[in-house]
Protein backbone atom coordinates (compact mmCIF):
# COMPACT_ATOMS: atom_id res chain seq x y z
CA UNK A 1 0.00 0.00 0.00
CA UNK A 2 1.70 3.31 -0.74
CA UNK A 3 -0.76 5.59 0.26
CA UNK A 4 -0.67 6.69 4.12
CA UNK A 5 -4.12 5.49 5.49
CA UNK A 6 -7.14 7.19 8.10
CA UNK A 7 -8.61 5.31 10.59
CA UNK A 8 -11.99 5.71 11.54
CA UNK A 9 -12.68 4.94 15.15
CA UNK A 10 -9.18 5.37 17.70
CA UNK A 11 -10.75 3.29 20.16
CA UNK A 12 -9.04 0.17 21.21
CA UNK A 13 -10.16 -1.14 17.71
CA UNK A 14 -8.02 1.30 16.27
CA UNK A 15 -5.29 0.84 18.20
CA UNK A 16 -5.36 -2.88 17.40
CA UNK A 17 -5.15 -1.37 12.81
CA UNK A 18 -2.23 1.16 14.09
CA UNK A 19 -0.69 -2.11 15.25
CA UNK A 20 -1.60 -3.67 11.82
CA UNK A 21 -0.30 -1.16 9.63
CA UNK A 22 2.77 -0.45 11.15
CA UNK A 23 4.32 -4.36 11.17
CA UNK A 24 2.83 -4.37 7.52
CA UNK A 25 5.01 -1.15 6.81
CA UNK A 26 1.97 1.04 6.32
CA UNK A 27 1.98 4.89 7.76
CA UNK A 28 -1.54 5.97 9.63
CA UNK A 29 -1.86 9.80 8.28
CA UNK A 30 -4.42 10.39 11.51
CA UNK A 31 -6.99 8.79 13.32
CA UNK A 32 -11.00 10.42 12.97
CA UNK A 33 -13.58 9.54 15.98
CA UNK A 34 -16.89 11.44 17.14
CA UNK A 35 -15.71 11.63 20.74
CA UNK A 36 -14.63 15.20 20.89
CA UNK A 37 -12.79 14.31 24.40
CA UNK A 38 -10.36 12.44 21.74
CA UNK A 39 -9.34 14.95 19.40
CA UNK A 40 -5.93 16.53 19.43
CA UNK A 41 -4.83 13.22 21.44
CA UNK A 42 -2.24 10.70 20.56
CA UNK A 43 -2.03 6.95 20.17
CA UNK A 44 1.14 5.96 19.34
CA UNK A 45 2.43 8.72 18.16
CA UNK A 46 -0.72 9.44 15.59
CA UNK A 47 -3.07 12.20 16.66
CA UNK A 48 -6.59 12.06 16.81
CA UNK A 49 -7.41 14.91 14.25
CA UNK A 50 -11.63 15.40 14.18
CA UNK A 51 -14.72 13.99 13.52
CA UNK A 52 -15.70 11.53 10.42
CA UNK A 53 -17.56 13.32 9.38
CA UNK A 54 -14.89 15.94 8.83
CA UNK A 55 -14.39 17.21 5.47
CA UNK A 56 -10.75 18.35 5.73
CA UNK A 57 -9.47 15.23 6.17
CA UNK A 58 -12.43 13.05 4.53
CA UNK A 59 -11.43 14.41 1.42
CA UNK A 60 -8.22 13.37 1.30
CA UNK A 61 -9.64 9.87 0.80
CA UNK A 62 -9.07 8.48 -2.84
CA UNK A 63 -6.47 10.67 -3.49
CA UNK A 64 -3.89 10.85 -1.17
CA UNK A 65 -5.06 8.53 1.61
CA UNK A 66 -7.15 5.33 2.11
CA UNK A 67 -9.27 4.95 4.72
CA UNK A 68 -9.90 1.77 7.23
CA UNK A 69 -13.17 2.03 9.93
CA UNK A 70 -12.19 -0.30 13.29
CA UNK A 71 -14.91 0.33 14.80
CA UNK A 72 -17.25 -2.28 16.20
CA UNK A 73 -20.46 -0.88 16.12
CA UNK A 74 -22.15 -2.56 12.88
CA UNK A 75 -24.67 0.55 12.40
CA UNK A 76 -21.92 3.27 12.27
CA UNK A 77 -19.33 0.50 10.83
CA UNK A 78 -22.64 0.39 7.47
CA UNK A 79 -23.22 4.43 7.43
CA UNK A 80 -19.24 5.12 6.95
CA UNK A 81 -19.03 2.56 4.19
CA UNK A 82 -21.73 4.21 2.66
CA UNK A 83 -19.91 7.58 2.89
CA UNK A 84 -16.91 6.11 1.41
CA UNK A 85 -18.54 4.39 -1.53
CA UNK A 86 -20.78 6.81 -2.38
CA UNK A 87 -18.91 10.50 -1.74
CA UNK A 88 -15.51 9.12 -1.76
CA UNK A 89 -16.59 6.46 -4.64
CA UNK A 90 -13.34 4.02 -2.61
CA UNK A 91 -13.61 0.33 -0.40
CA UNK A 92 -11.92 1.20 3.07
CA UNK A 93 -8.83 -1.71 2.81
CA UNK A 94 -8.04 -4.36 4.54
CA UNK A 95 -6.22 -4.70 7.76
CA UNK A 96 -4.50 -8.59 8.08
CA UNK A 97 -1.77 -9.10 10.63
CA UNK A 98 1.26 -10.09 9.35
CA UNK A 99 1.50 -13.45 11.45
CA UNK A 100 -2.01 -15.10 9.72
CA UNK A 101 -1.86 -17.49 7.53
CA UNK A 102 -4.00 -17.43 4.19
CA UNK A 103 -4.02 -20.09 1.93
CA UNK A 104 -3.40 -19.31 -1.72
CA UNK A 105 -7.36 -20.63 -2.45
CA UNK A 106 -8.85 -18.31 0.12
CA UNK A 107 -10.74 -15.16 -0.89
CA UNK A 108 -10.74 -12.08 1.05
CA UNK A 109 -13.19 -9.15 0.36
CA UNK A 110 -12.49 -5.21 1.63
CA UNK A 111 -12.41 -3.31 4.60
CA UNK A 112 -11.63 -6.68 6.54
CA UNK A 113 -9.64 -6.49 10.47
CA UNK A 114 -7.75 -9.62 10.78
CA UNK A 115 -6.16 -10.29 14.05
CA UNK A 116 -2.52 -11.91 15.17
CA UNK A 117 -2.47 -15.47 14.67
CA UNK A 118 -5.81 -16.16 12.26
CA UNK A 119 -6.16 -18.80 9.77
CA UNK A 120 -8.20 -18.66 6.87
CA UNK A 121 -7.99 -22.15 5.39
CA UNK A 122 -7.78 -23.05 1.23
CA UNK A 123 -11.24 -21.72 -0.47
CA UNK A 124 -12.61 -20.30 2.94
CA UNK A 125 -14.36 -16.80 1.58
CA UNK A 126 -14.68 -13.91 3.89
CA UNK A 127 -17.07 -10.94 2.60
CA UNK A 128 -16.49 -7.39 3.12
CA UNK A 129 -15.82 -5.00 6.52
CA UNK A 130 -15.45 -8.32 8.80
CA UNK A 131 -13.70 -8.33 12.38
CA UNK A 132 -11.86 -11.29 13.16
CA UNK A 133 -10.13 -11.21 15.95
CA UNK A 134 -6.86 -13.43 17.40
CA UNK A 135 -6.33 -16.55 16.29
CA UNK A 136 -9.37 -17.65 14.74
CA UNK A 137 -9.44 -20.54 12.87
CA UNK A 138 -11.55 -20.28 9.43
CA UNK A 139 -11.37 -23.72 8.13
CA UNK A 140 -11.69 -24.82 4.65
CA UNK A 141 -14.83 -24.02 2.02
CA UNK A 142 -16.31 -21.85 4.91
CA UNK A 143 -18.30 -18.79 3.46
CA UNK A 144 -18.30 -15.74 5.64
CA UNK A 145 -20.54 -12.94 4.85
CA UNK A 146 -20.09 -9.14 4.98
CA UNK A 147 -20.06 -7.52 8.33
CA UNK A 148 -19.30 -10.81 10.51
CA UNK A 149 -17.38 -10.05 13.81
CA UNK A 150 -16.17 -13.48 14.92
CA UNK A 151 -14.42 -13.43 18.64
CA UNK A 152 -10.82 -14.14 19.34
CA UNK A 153 -9.94 -18.04 19.86
CA UNK A 154 -13.02 -19.04 18.00
CA UNK A 155 -13.49 -22.41 15.67
CA UNK A 156 -15.46 -22.53 12.40
CA UNK A 157 -15.28 -25.88 10.55
CA UNK A 158 -15.69 -26.58 6.91
CA UNK A 159 -18.21 -25.85 4.25
CA UNK A 160 -20.33 -23.30 7.56
CA UNK A 161 -22.22 -20.66 5.91
CA UNK A 162 -22.06 -17.67 8.40
CA UNK A 163 -25.04 -14.49 7.50
CA UNK A 164 -24.23 -10.84 7.03
CA UNK A 165 -24.24 -9.03 10.47
CA UNK A 166 -23.58 -11.86 13.02
CA UNK A 167 -21.69 -11.63 15.76
CA UNK A 168 -19.91 -14.63 17.47
CA UNK A 169 -18.17 -14.36 20.90
CA UNK A 170 -14.85 -15.73 22.12
CA UNK A 171 -13.97 -19.00 21.94
CA UNK A 172 -17.16 -20.24 20.52
CA UNK A 173 -16.61 -23.17 18.53
CA UNK A 174 -19.09 -24.18 15.33
CA UNK A 175 -19.21 -27.32 13.59
CA UNK A 176 -18.28 -28.68 10.03
CA UNK A 177 -21.82 -28.00 7.86
CA UNK A 178 -23.89 -25.60 9.83
CA UNK A 179 -25.49 -22.80 8.76
CA UNK A 180 -25.69 -19.32 10.28
CA UNK A 181 -28.60 -17.20 9.63
CA UNK A 182 -28.09 -13.16 8.96
CA UNK A 183 -28.04 -11.35 12.22
CA UNK A 184 -27.88 -13.78 14.86
CA UNK A 185 -25.64 -14.14 18.04
CA UNK A 186 -23.82 -16.40 19.86
CA UNK A 187 -22.40 -16.21 22.82
CA UNK A 188 -18.97 -16.54 24.18
CA UNK A 189 -17.74 -19.97 24.43
CA UNK A 190 -21.10 -21.61 22.89
CA UNK A 191 -20.60 -25.15 20.69
CA UNK A 192 -22.97 -24.80 18.02
CA UNK A 193 -23.56 -28.20 16.51
CA UNK A 194 -26.63 -27.18 14.19
CA UNK A 195 -28.03 -24.32 12.12
CA UNK A 196 -29.14 -21.30 13.74
CA UNK A 197 -31.84 -19.12 12.25
CA UNK A 198 -31.74 -15.56 11.19
CA UNK A 199 -31.26 -12.72 14.13
CA UNK A 200 -31.21 -15.30 16.63
CA UNK A 201 -29.48 -15.32 19.53
CA UNK A 202 -27.89 -18.40 21.62
CA UNK A 203 -25.46 -19.58 24.48
CA UNK A 204 -24.23 -22.63 25.53
CA UNK A 205 -24.33 -26.07 23.79
CA UNK A 206 -26.46 -25.91 20.95
CA UNK A 207 -28.73 -29.11 21.28
CA UNK A 208 -31.46 -30.79 18.78
CA UNK A 209 -34.70 -27.92 19.25
CA UNK A 210 -38.26 -29.66 19.08
CA UNK A 211 -40.72 -27.10 18.00
CA UNK A 212 -43.87 -27.40 19.99
CA UNK A 213 -46.01 -29.62 17.55
CA UNK A 214 -42.58 -32.00 18.10
CA UNK A 215 -42.58 -31.83 21.65
CA UNK A 216 -46.36 -32.80 21.54
CA UNK A 217 -46.12 -35.87 19.73
CA UNK A 218 -42.89 -36.98 21.37
CA UNK A 219 -45.49 -36.85 24.70
CA UNK A 220 -48.06 -38.50 23.24
CA UNK A 221 -46.10 -41.34 22.32
CA UNK A 222 -44.59 -41.59 25.54
CA UNK A 223 -47.87 -41.22 27.39
CA UNK A 224 -48.90 -44.57 25.15
CA UNK A 225 -46.02 -45.79 26.10
CA UNK A 226 -46.97 -45.75 29.48
CA UNK A 227 -50.28 -46.60 28.83
CA UNK A 228 -49.35 -50.10 26.86
CA UNK A 229 -46.52 -51.27 29.82
CA UNK A 230 -49.30 -50.84 32.31
CA UNK A 231 -51.87 -52.03 30.13
CA UNK A 232 -49.22 -55.12 29.70
CA UNK A 233 -48.67 -55.45 33.44
CA UNK A 234 -52.35 -55.58 34.46
CA UNK A 235 -53.28 -58.52 31.64
CA UNK A 236 -50.17 -60.03 33.26
CA UNK A 237 -50.68 -59.86 36.58
CA UNK A 238 -55.17 -60.73 36.12
CA UNK A 239 -53.48 -63.96 34.77
CA UNK A 240 -51.05 -64.80 37.22
CA UNK A 241 -53.96 -64.32 39.61
CA UNK A 242 -56.25 -66.23 38.02
CA UNK A 243 -53.80 -69.30 37.56
CA UNK A 244 -53.20 -69.08 41.11
CA UNK A 245 -57.37 -69.24 42.26
CA UNK A 246 -57.26 -72.15 39.74
CA UNK A 247 -54.46 -73.65 41.18
CA UNK A 248 -55.36 -73.82 44.91
CA UNK A 249 -59.43 -74.44 43.82
CA UNK A 250 -57.54 -77.74 42.12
Amino acid sequence: MENPVIIFGAGSLGAVALDIFKRNSVVTYCFLDDDEKMHNTEIDDVIVMGSTDDEGFTKLIGKKCEAFIAIDDIKVRKNLVEMLNDRRKVQPVNAVHDSTIIASTAGIGHGNLISAGSIINARANIGNHCLIHSKVLIDADTKISDFVQIGAGSSIGTSVEIGEGTFIGSGVTIVSGVKIGKGARIGAGSVVIENIAAKETVSGIRQKRYNIFQLIVRAVKLRNSFTALFYKRSIFSSFNNSMALNFRNS
